[in-house]
């Protein structure tokens, strides 16, 4: 019975290193390249009213706001393919 035990603990301990060792390692954004993200979208999304946040912005959505910031981080700080919507 305590043979049953030790395989089950032993056998559980090495689908858990099995699972650690399959996780999917991303590189942390550095404080540069968010810096610098957050420098286009405040420039691509200027504020409805100055120094009131609260106002909203004058071009797009927060939605839009985060999806220009989450795909100039995705081109590590180029705006490049990442431009605000017109329009709105």
């Amino acid at each position: 019975m305590a043979f049953k035990i030790q395989f089950r603990s032993a056998s559980l301990a090495l689908v858990c290193a099995a699972m650690l060792a399959q996780t999917n390692v991303t590189s942390a954004v550095t404080v540069e390249v968010a810096r610098k993200c957050q420098a286009f979208t405040s420039k691509a999304f200027p504020p409805r009213e100055v120094g009131n946040p609260a106002a909203g912005s004058a071009k797009g959505s927060g939605l839009d706001q985060q999806n220009y910031f989450k795909r100039c981080v995705a081109n590590r700080g180029r705006v490049d393919g990442a431009s605000p919507k017109e329009g709105k």
